[in-house]
């Protein structure tokens, strides 16, 4: 587990917060001015935060969260911005470090009054934010999946929860692939929080883990756990790696003499764009599942790849993660308009049941937990690093963070 602790805020801070946050600008009237956001709203210009590692190891994975998320920004001034206002994005760098994104965080909120933030990908860094967003009431929107058992009122979800990656992936696995479980992962909150999900979903279904591992983020080395893997000889590898601590496992598995062909390894933080780093010489044949790939066939996922690659260069890849990201803009902006306002307050409440035709598809907020219907879908890695879709939920999964709807679910409580 990250050792790591988060900051402590004292009065001092919060005081000082609470003064800044009322002083607002002296152009706008006072009913304005107390409005959560307001302050990045005045003149011309919506501030808001951008904050992903564009360093580290987690560099590999959230720099183009971060592009897709200028792009919204960009289109959506192009169009007229929003409330008759330009968006203007403050841009940090979390650096793959935990307490960094929290200390970034107060910043865009207490200093530069950012409106709203999109930003993050590991659930460590989701942690750490989490406790400065409720202090100051500000509102984060986070891309990417995780392990559910969370739901904050100053965060929106627009990744998958568990019900919507996980469970249903475990389900065909078992269904299509084999009982036997190896659960591989990076050690931190996700990884053992979704394996723990995991191993309850297979005592109630009947399947077997027969080894478990965990890494530190960055790790390089897995000649042991593939020895470990090929001793166990399991059906499936399911792997919570994140980072590019895949790039050498596969590429160690690979040189192990172990293919897709031999075994099935499935993935839930691999997508195109790791893919182009590991190599699609390494993983083909290897599956992942999402909610989202680059070759989902809709009308608005063809004018998004278009524009993304027109924008950043044809060698360039969506994913599912940078698609969320710019569904989050999207999300937001919808959020304001109806609210007519960038307080946070409002716009929460105007976000409740919004409906916006994503890249993926149709997508609705749910106002109870601020996560959003997603179709579930599992791909397999082709020979040119796109996936083809093996399976799809058929329609939009309605999330359950919580995973209330699961029986066999009913010990699991959340983690902090």
């Amino acid at each position: 587990m990250m050792k790591k602790r988060l900051y402590q805020t004292g009065l001092i801070t919060v005081a000082l917060s609470l003064m800044l946050a009322a002083c607002g600008n002296n152009e706008e009237p006072a009913s304005q001015a107390t409005e959560s956001g307001s302050g990045a709203a005045s003149g011309d210009v919506i501030k808001v935060g951008v904050l992903h590692s564009l360093s580290g190891t987690m560099a590999i994975s959230e720099v183009s969260v971060r592009d897709a998320e200028m792009m919204a920004i960009e289109e959506i001034n192009a169009a007229g911005g929003v409330l008759g206002k330009k968006i203007e994005a403050v841009q940090e760098d979390g650096a793959s470090d935990w307490p960094t994104f929290a200390e970034k965080a107060r910043k865009l909120l207490s200093e530069d009054k950012v409106a709203t933030v999109f930003g993050g990908w590991t659930s460590s860094s989701r942690k750490a934010m989490k406790p400065v967003f409720e202090e100051l009431n500000g509102l984060l929107w986070y891309p990417v999946q995780y392990e559910g058992l969370e739901a904050s009122p100053n965060i929106f979800y627009t990744g998958a929860t568990t019900n919507q990656q996980i469970v249903p992936a475990v389900d065909w696995l078992l269904e299509n692939r084999g009982k036997k479980f190896y659960l591989l992962g990076s050690d931190y909150v996700f990884p053992r929080t979704a394996n723990l999900i995991i191993k309850e979903q297979l005592k109630a279904k009947g399947g077997e883990m027969v080894g478990e591992e965990y890494t530190p983020l960055g790790h390089t080395d897995y000649s042991t756990i593939i020895s470990k893997i090929k001793e166990a000889k399991p059906d499936v590898v399911f792997n919570t790696l994140n980072g590019d601590s895949n790039v050498a496992f596969f590429k160690q598995l690979k040189d192990a003499g172990i293919s897709s062909k031999d075994m099935t390894t499935l993935s839930v933080s691999v997508a195109e764009e790791e893919i182009r780093g590991i190599g699609v010489d390494v993983l083909q044949g290897h599956l992942a599942a999402w909610n989202y790939y680059q070759t989902t066939d809709t009308p608005a996922n063809k004018t998004f790849v278009e524009n993304y690659k027109k924008k950043y260069g044809e060698d360039r890849v969506t994913a599912d993660p940078i698609e969320a990201g710019y569904t989050a803009v999207y999300l937001w902006k919808a959020a304001v308009e109806k609210a007519g306002s960038t307080d946070v307050d409002k716009v929460k409440a105007a976000a409740k049941d919004l409906e916006w035709d994503a890249p993926e598809g149709k997508v609705k907020i749910d106002g109870e937990n601020q996560h959003i219907y997603k179709t579930v879908r599992i791909g397999e890695v082709q020979s040119d690093g796109q996936f083809k879709e093996l399976w799809n939920s058929g329609s939009a999964v309605m999330p359950d963070p919580f995973l209330k709807g699961y029986d066999w679910a009913a010990s699991i409580k959340p983690t902090d």
